[in-house]
Parts: C-alpha cells; sequence; structure tokens
C-alpha cells in the first residue's frame, strides 16, 4: 500500500525542490503537524510500551501518555509556526532565528546529533522491531524483513516526497 502511494503522488513531487521536499508549501499546517506526530509512531511503539509496562507495571504507561501533551504542541502550535516561517528544516530555523559563533556551533551540534547519531539509533530500533514482527507474523528471515521494507521504504520516500511520506503516515 506505502509503495503504492508512493508511485500515486511521484510524478507530483518530480515537478521541483519545494514540491518534492516541502510538498509545494499547500499542505495545511495542521496535517503536517499530525503527520509529525504520526511518525514518532512506529513498529517499535507497541514493544516499548509493553516492555515498559511489564517491568514497572500500568502506572507506567504516563511515560509514553506525557507526550501527548508534545504531540499536541506540535500539532496546534509549532507546526503552525513553522509553517510561517517557511523554512525547509529545523536548522534552517536556527539560520534565521540565531547568528554568531554560539549559532554555528548549536547547527553543527543538532546536525551531527540528531542527523547521525539519533537518526541511526532510531532506525535501529523500528528496524529491529519490524524483524520481530515479520518473523512472527509472516516466519520471514531478518535479511529477509531488511531487504523487502528497505526497499520499498526506500522507493516510496524518494519518488513520493513529502506528499507521499505524510499520507503513508496518516
Amino acid at each position: 500500500m506505502a509503495l503504492g502511494v508512493g508511485l500515486y503522488f511521484a510524478r507530483r513531487a518530480g515537478r521541483e525542490v519545494d514540491e518534492f521536499f516541502l510538498g509545494g508549501r499547500s499542505m495545511p499546517w495542521w496535517l503536517l503537524g499530525t503527520s509529525m506526530v504520526a511518525t514518532t509512531f512506529s513498529t517499535d511503539t507497541p514493544n516499548f510500551v509493553t516492555n515498559v509496562v511489564r517491568l514497572g507495571g500500568v502506572s507506567q504507561n504516563w511515560l509514553w501518555w506525557a507526550f501527548l501533551i508534545t504531540g499536541m504542541c506540535t500539532v496546534f502550535f509549532y507546526a503552525k509556526l513553522w509553517r510561517r516561517s517557511e523554512v525547509l528544516t529545523d536548522i534552517g530555523f536556527y539560520e534565521i532565528r540565531y547568528s554568531g559563533r554560539p549559532a554555528a556551533f548549536l547547527r553543527g551540534f543538532r546536525a551531527l546529533y540528531l542527523g547521525v547519531f539519533f537518526n541511526v539509533m532510531i532506525m535501529a530500533t523500528v528496524t529491529l522491531a519490524a524483524i520481530k514482527i515479520g518473523g512472527v507474523v509472516l516466519g520471514a528471515s531478518k535479511y529477509q524483513v531488511v531487504v523487502v521494507a528497505g526497499t520499498i521504504t526506500a522507493l516510496y520516500s524518494a519518488t513520493s516526497g513529502l506528499w507521499g511520506v505524510v499520507v503513508t503516515d496518516l
């Protein structure tokens, strides 16, 4: 299904850079914000919640329920401001908001920390969860799951641009 969505939006995304990365700046702020929050829920989330509750009891649900507050802020506050600023990335926001050497350090640090370390950790946990689910539900080997899921994800992301990613998030 995700690959079909990617192919559907491929022509639209191929028009220009703004169309691919920003959806032509035509998406409403609430759709973008909802997608940002939906992106944080993936195959590893049920495993995380189950482990937290198993180890600490039902009261530990507050660890992830607290994200409801930040998620609501993202949808109804930050997404609107982000949209109005017309930047491409959060680093672009820092570029227009802050200046000087400390700002350059912050941009570099965030690029390395979030762009490399944090994304590698997130992709590892999501991939591990997909391997576990694919093994139990489909009887697939870890290599099959990684190759098939990785190929589908790369294809729809690379061809559909932001529109395809947002639609598959929702």
